[in-house]
This record gives C-alpha cells, structure tokens and sequence, in this order.
C-alpha cells in the first residue's frame, strides 16, 4: 500500500504582516519550508504580497494527491512553523459525491516525522481509517499512502491527522460530499466554515505545560471581593462550606476550559477576527452554511445576530429542522444551517468560546470590504455544583445541593446504586462507579448523580434571551436504521485528574487498558458517565452512534457525542465494520493523556 508518486501541484498562498488586536488582518501560510532556518531576504519576500484570506482550494477529482509538509504561518505577529496539506492550511476542501470511489495519494514531506490523516465519520474499511499503530503503520518520511475507499454517506465531515500533535498545529480541512438524491431542504449558496484554535507554541511543548502546571490560563480565579458577594447573597455558612468544597476537590469552579484565548487564536477558515472572512450572499437569497469545529480543545458558541438559523443536519445526517439563535458545537462535530439574509448588507458570524475569553469571527456581506458590529462576549459563566453532577436534590443547575457532597473525599462522592440503561439515572440517584476508580491516584472526582440533561443548553447558555440549540431538540430523519433492540450494554465512566492532567476510561489510561471487543454485525449499547468536571466530545472509530433519549429510544445519529459534567449519556452502536478502532475524547490533549481506548470488532 506504501508508493512513490510524483510531487503533486501546490500554491502557496502569502499574507500581510500587519497586526491587528485579533491577530493579523491577512495572516496564515507565508511559506513552504525545507528545514526551520530560511533566509530572511526569502522571507521578507514572502511575506510582501497579501494573499485572498480563507480561501483554500475546493479539490473534487476522485484521483487527488494531498503532500503532507511543514509550513511558515504568522496569525500573530510572529512567524512560527505550522503542518500544511499542498502548502495550504485549513488543507483543501474535498468535495465528492455519494457512490463515488476515491483514490487519495497522501504523501509525506516531513523531514523526520511519520504523519496521517483520519476521515472523521467517514464509513471505510479499518484500514484505511488512518489511525497509526492500529488500522496502518502511519505514513514515514518520504513514503506515500493510497487511500482508497467509496464514499457510502452524504454530508459535511472533515479530516485532520492522528499524528501526535499535528492535528494542532494545521493539518485539518474540510470533506464535503454532495447527496446522490436531492437534499430535504432548498439552498441558493452554500459557504463552509471551518472553526480552529492556533498557537504559537510547540504543540508538543503546550502538552507538557498542561501536564507541569493544568491550571496555566484560568486567569480568573475567584478572589476576595467575590467571596464577600457570595457571602451578601447566600450568607456566611452556604458561603464557606461552597468554598470548602472547591478547595477539597482541588477545583475551581472559574475552570471552564484547559487551554483558551490566553493561549489561543481562534480562527475562522484559517483567518483571524481581524481578517474578517466574508461570505457573499444576495438579498432574500437562502445560504447553506457548513459550520465544522477543527478546533483542538476549543468549544464555540455560534450566533448571526439579526438571523435565525435554521438546523437541517448534524454531524452529516439530516435532521427536522430546528430553528434556532445559538448552537453550541463540539470539537469534531459539524452543523448545517440555513440563513435567509436580507434587510442589512452584512451579519457578523460570532463564534466565541466557552470561556467568553477570546473568539472567531467572519462576515455574510453583499460584497467584500463590509463589516457589521462584533458583539461584546458574554459573562463568563461560574461551574456549579449540579453542573458537575452533585446537585442530587433540585435537579437544577443554579444551586449548591450541600447534602450531595457529604460524604465526599478528595473529591471522590458516593456510590449510591445503578440505574437503568438508556437515559441515565432519575434525579437523586448516584451511578455505580466501576471499582478501578477507587483510590485512583488518577481520579479526583467521580459524580454523585448523573442525568442526560438533552435539553440543556449548557454553562453559559441558559437563560440568556436567546433560543439554543440542544441534542434534546434534534431529531433524525429517519427511523433506527437497524430496528434491534440492543442485545448487551458497555458503561464507561469518563475520568480525569486536573491537576495531573490525567484524563482516562474507568480510571484507565490508554496505555494500561484491554481492548472493547463487539462481536461483528450485533447491536449494543454503549452509556457513558460524565465522572469530570471538564466537557468530552466523545468519538468512535468505523461505525454510526446513535444517540438515546431518556426513555432509551433511538433520537439522533451522530459521529461525536459530547458529554457535559455529570451527564449519563447512551447511545446505540452496529458493530458492522470489521477491524481495530480508536475510541477516544476529541480534546486532543485529553485524547493523547489517555482517554482512549482501542475497539476490536471480531467475528
């Protein structure tokens, strides 16, 4: 399966140096790199003439040739070395049609690094998956893989690399593939949206700061002035006792996301805010827009102030339409939307993340070189204790239950029973923990009460005058393609240390856990607890999950399903696909500290 093919055709695309607050105004590639140290005459060259920002190629051939190499990028101000496919980041969009064989020739430039590139969602054969050390060997220096798969599905997906860190640092890009029967819904345009997260340190780098020091940008531990708001409003006793809680579990309720804008520049199809990509539409027009989140650790919050969106597809597949103000999307998942701009010549599509530190942003205009206000961000939002599932008695997510974390030490809360498969647990009922959680030196919290929570919005999106998007609102299409009840029922329990930056299944890390064997062409149950205090855009490999209501009928089909603290989460999976299979959290740094497991689907 390893060729040599001839180089294929690439540009290089070349942007401005000017700064701006939110990055550069033009910034992204400046130039394709042999080795780190390039005169900088060439550079200064390079760098002289702007390049049309947020444009990568469309490639649509079913034969395609994708070189894998190591770029020069500025989104800052400073020039640092990013991975690019065909000198190009975001990489080129494919766009194919459902039915079609496509053949892909990805070769690797890289001077000493193996690469690969995963199909997120896409349903192939293991092998060509694209997973190092499972499905293939990876791709070495110098060598080529064929890719070769026929494309089964329709819809907006993505690709990226399963490569250590190279995912962060710019090979990911957008995989389009038209339907062959018409789409339930009418477009008039269409435009794709890819939402990342850059930065300019080593990746690899970036990964062990969070292992030395995790709490590295929460700048916004609460402080004195707070605690005295906390005790005017709640009084002295309910206010020492929260405090008391958080310092027993080492947390801070501050700690939305690891890594945000104090680290990152948040981009909208490899532009930054000041770049201001702009997608044109005509007045009364009805736009598709394919909204991807590439982003490595990034949650955003998506809103077109003046517009309602309407959803149609999620993660690919199509959906009752929705009609909505805000979404928020997982890294990995994707969404389709419908806007009908008219009345103003541009809308700005704001994206910021879960944290309100930082955000992405672009432009629907009538022509390029307009703008509309940027909305300032929202609070930022405090975690409570029912967030995180210790809330036993209300049920709710404003409060502190107290008597939920009696009990509790070092952050480890009770178990208190199992409840029954498909939705979760009833409110006030504890899930049973699997015994490698207890005295875990790599587990620090467990939840004391899980539900589905379908209809919330989440931290920092309820009640906040808008209309958002929740999984409990989505609903598929079509019916259970398979039809079976499940036949048998796999819990795992998502767990993590924060300050060891420890992230694992049952309390497992990757390297220490046995495979999860499904026997071919059964249909089981896959149900997850949410033990953190962090959000888990949860993944697997090869085959469909389709996602459970409460009462454990089927609801939406989906690639990723993210797992907020203290959910119980199940979802319907068709062992149908033969082969070894990554199963792991779409945080990238979380995935490579060990929440991963290999699924091996056998006959």
């Amino acid at each position: 399966m390893n060729t040599r093919i001839p180089p294929g055709p690439g540009a290089v695309p070349m942007p401005s140096r000017r700064l701006f607050v939110q990055g550069l105004a033009a910034g992204g590639v400046v130039a394709g790199i042999a080795a780190v140290g390039v005169p900088q005459r060439a550079l200064a060259a390079a760098t002289a003439a702007p390049r049309l920002a947020g444009a990568p190629a469309v490639l649509s051939d079913t034969r395609i040739e994708l070189a894998i190499g190591e770029s020069l990028a500025n989104f800052t101000g400073r020039t640092r070395p990013a991975i690019t496919v065909n000198g190009s980041l975001p990489a080129p969009i494919l766009r194919w049609r459902e039915g079609q064989t496509v053949d892909l020739f990805v070769r690797n430039t890289l001077e000493r690094h193996p690469t690969s590139i995963h199909w997120h969602g896409i349903l192939l054969p293991a092998n060509m998956d694209g997973v190092p050390g499972l499905s293939f060997n990876g791709i070495g220096p110098g060598e080529t893989y064929h890719y070769h798969f026929e494309l089964k599905q329709s819809g907006t997906y993505w690709y990226h690399s399963h490569s250590m860190f190279q995912e962060q640092a710019g090979l990911y890009g957008a995989l389009i593939i038209d339907p062959a029967e018409p789409a339930p819904y009418r477009h008039d345009r269409e435009h794709v949206i890819m939402l990342s997260d850059w930065t300019d340190m080593d990746p690899g780098a970036l990964f062990r700061r969070m292992k030395k020091l995790a709490e590295h940008d929460n700048y916004y531990k609460r402080t004195l002035p707070d605690f005295l708001r906390d005790v005017k409003r709640e009084g002295w006793s309910a206010a020492l006792s929260d405090r008391g809680m958080w310092g027993r579990m080492r947390m801070t309720p501050t700690d939305i996301s690891d890594i945000n804008a104090h680290t990152y520049t948040y981009l909208m199809n490899g532009t930054a805010p000041a770049g201001n990509w702009t997608g044109l539409f005509r007045s009364g027009e009805k736009v598709l827009l394919r909204f991807i989140n590439g982003a490595s650790m990034t949650y955003f919050d998506v809103r077109i102030p003046g517009l309602k969106m309407t959803v149609v597809a999620a993660d690919g597949q199509y959906i009752h339409p929705v009609s909505i103000d805000e979404f928020r999307i997982a890294p990995a998942e994707t969404y389709d939307v419908l806007v009908e701009p008219t009345g103003q010549d541009a809308f700005t599509i704001f994206c910021q993340d879960m944290g309100r530190t930082g955000y992405a942003a672009g432009t629907l205009a009538v022509r390029h070189g307009l703008q509309a206000p940027i909305p300032a961000r929202d609070p930022r939002p405090l975690l409570t204790m029912s967030d995180m599932g210790h809330d036993m008695g209300s049920g709710g997510h404003g409060g502190h239950d107290m008597a939920a974390m009696k009990g509790m030490e070092g952050g480890c809360g009770a178990s208190m029973g199992h409840g029954a498969h498909g939705g979760g647990d009833a409110a006030g009922k504890a899930p049973k923990h699997p015994a490698s959680e207890r005295n875990n030196p790599l587990v620090d919290m467990q939840s004391s009460a899980t539900e589905p929570k379908l209809d919330d919005p989440g931290i920092g999106l309820r009640d906040n005058g808008r209309q958002v998007l929740t999984y409990g609102a989505m609903r598929s299409l079509f019916e259970d393609p398979d039809g079976r009840e499940p036949s048998r029922e796999i819990e795992l329990h998502l767990t993590g240390h924060m300050e060891k930056f420890s992230w694992s299944f049952d309390g497992i890390p990757f390297a220490s856990a046995e495979p999860l064997r499904l026997n071919y062409g059964e249909r089981m149950r896959i149900v997850l607890v949410n033990d953190t205090m962090m959000q888990h855009p949860i993944h697997l490999h090869g085959v469909w999950s389709d996602l459970e209501n409460a009462q454990g009928e089927f609801q939406l089909r989906k690639h990723t399903i993210d797992m907020p603290p203290g959910t119980r989460r199940s979802y319907r999976v068709r062992a149908d696909a033969l082969g070894r299979w990554a199963y792991h959290c779409h945080l990238l740094y979380h995935m490579e500290a060990g929440m991963m497991r290999e699924v091996r689907i056998e006959e």
